[in-house]
């Protein structure tokens, strides 16, 4: 038998008792269930959809997040509580695409129980990249590019609507809303970076999350780590990727939120041992927004940071 469906099978095994449990209790344990009277429940794997969601619900849902900043949901495990929350929710949200890991396969199962919607099944497959790294698998990090986040609003809108029809008409108000301002970001996006020469317009990151980003702002990217965070920088890569900024004198790499610094502090010692003095450029959001309250707690205010960050250290 297969791996993948031996762990399918272990998953119904332990996860579906535990959601039948919690389905059936008479009370929601804990704070991280509470939802207000009369709301949709939502669940989100990340961030990134969680504020979408918050954006298009407005007061009509209680949207809760299982991967807070700073977390890396390719290395991701559920928890107990996780388990609780997902058992209560009228909606659950995903990424898809592999970016949950394990997890995914657990949501497909729950599936067969409730509303479970993977907002990238709405972006036409001729769009996304299938890096070679990455096992014929699509690069799971869609939201880069701002167009294709669009798309996945749209799926959003559609799960509510699902859910709530009474509510149909304010959904659709508040998604137009949200759209219109993601417009406005994309064109934002390119006109900032096109600002950076293109011969420095080279992003360096400590794993392949920026492809989409790339592809949609002519930007150069190279990351040290492939697709997941699972995979191991090798001596090679990092030689190889010191050679090309020393060349290319590139001025600065970045750091990721959610992704230990080591493998890019070493790219910048790599470089001063060649005598090119280079630095870290900033820390960026690629699979985690920032803290809940700030700019960066947004997904259009991480946006905006990451290409602020970008054009100030590589202009």
């Amino acid at each position: 038998m297969p791996f993948r469906w031996r762990f399918v099978l272990i998953a119904l095994a332990v996860v579906l008792p535990l959601l039948a449990a919690a389905c059936s209790a008479k009370e929601t344990e804990g704070a991280e269930n509470t939802v207000a009277p009369g709301t949709i429940a939502v669940v989100a794997t990340t961030g990134m959809i969680a504020d979408l969601a918050r954006r298009i619900a407005g007061d009509a849902a209680t949207v809760k997040t299982l991967m807070g900043p700073g977390t890396d949901p390719h290395l991701y495990k559920a928890r107990e509580k996780d388990v609780r929350l997902l058992a209560h929710a009228d909606v659950v949200l995903y990424n898809g695409l592999h970016l949950e890991g394990k997890l995914g396969d657990v949501l497909k199962i729950l599936a067969k129980r409730k509303p479970v919607a993977a907002v990238t099944e709405a972006i036409d497959h001729a769009s996304l990249r299938f890096p070679e790294s990455f096992a014929g698998n699509p690069d799971p990090h869609v939201w880069f590019d701002v167009t294709l986040w669009m798309k996945a609003a749209e799926r959003i809108r559609d799960a509510l609507i699902e859910r709530g029809p009474a509510k149909k008409e304010m959904f659709t108000a508040n998604a137009a809303a949200l759209l219109a301002e993601l417009g406005e970001l994309h064109a934002w996006c390119k006109s900032e970076l096109a600002g950076i020469p293109k011969e420095r317009r080279v992003l360096v990151t400590a794993h392949d999350a920026f492809g989409y980003f790339g592809r949609a702002y002519d930007v150069e990217v190279r990351g040290i780590q492939g697709i997941s965070t699972e995979d191991e920088a090798g001596v090679k890569e990092v030689n190889d990727l010191v050679e090309l900024l020393a060349q290319r004198g590139i001025k600065a790499v970045f750091v990721e939120s959610s992704v230990p610094k080591k493998n890019i502090e070493a790219l910048v010692e790599g470089c001063r041992a060649r005598g090119h003095a280079m630095r870290v450029g900033g820390e960026l959001y690629s699979d985690a927004m920032g803290a809940e309250g700030t700019p960066e707690g947004t997904y259009i205010g991480m946006v905006r940071h990451n290409v602020r960050t970008i054009v100030a250290a590589l202009k």
